[in-house]
């Protein structure tokens, strides 16, 4: 591909704009209004997010895992405790979370901390998913080497006919975590690359509301 190409490519942003005043004091009452709009815009799993981690090293990895929940104090995925984020959220809690919604010219970024959730929690969550993806849990020893494609199918075949007609109980390498923002940010695309940067910082049990310079 020319080099040409991709410099060409361009948007100009001009499908909404955030102010000062548009902003709430709390940064979740906005994400909650962004994430309905998202969810009502038809947008493609619009709980699709990026999770970036560090391990103790240094060593950022990052990959799209799926909000399952949020209130007025955190955020909710799940996964392998055994996959690479697993082992890293165990060396290191700080993680940030980045939604991007290109059909609504925005994004939001996060900074918070890791926490693992109740095992109760997990399991009613487990025990909600679909029959499938239970089985593909039990199945998958998420980022480990395997020798093949077919590691993975005669082992989903073998835990389908094992729990045929039985609950498959969630595995105890599996579960979710709580994520504790302590930093938003709240990106609106703009016309001429002059976008809106409204950020929000926790200290001391407050949240301090400013803009940042596109």
């Amino acid at each position: 591909m020319k080099k040409e190409l991709i410099e060409n490519l361009r948007q100009d942003y001009k499908n909404s704009t955030l102010t000062e005043e548009e902003a709430p004091k709390d940064p979740f009452i906005l994400f909650e209004k962004w994430f309905s709009e998202a969810l009502q815009s038809g947008i493609y799993e619009p709980n699709a997010m990026t999770l970036s981690t560090a391990a103790l090293s240094g060593k950022p990895s990052s990959r799209i895992v799926l909000l399952k929940g949020f209130d007025g104090e955190k955020l909710t995925f799940y996964t392998n405790y055994q996959s690479q984020k697993g082992k890293d959220l165990e060396a290191n809690p700080q993680v940030s979370l980045l939604f991007f919604w290109p059909e609504l010219e925005r994004q939001i970024r996060i900074g918070g901390l890791a926490s693992k959730n109740s095992g109760e929690e997990a399991r009613q969550y487990f025990q909600s998913r679909p029959r499938g993806s239970q089985l593909g849990a039990l199945a998958s020893p998420q980022s480990q080497i395997i020798p093949n494609r077919e590691f993975l199918d005669q082992k989903w075949k073998e835990l389908d006919h094992q729990y045929q007609d039985k609950e498959i109980p969630k595995p105890e390498n599996w579960g979710g975590y709580h994520v504790h923002p302590y930093e938003f940010e709240f990106w609106q695309g703009r016309t001429s690359r002059l976008h809106d940067r409204i950020c929000y910082n926790f200290q001391e049990s407050i949240w301090t509301k400013f803009r940042k310079a596109p």
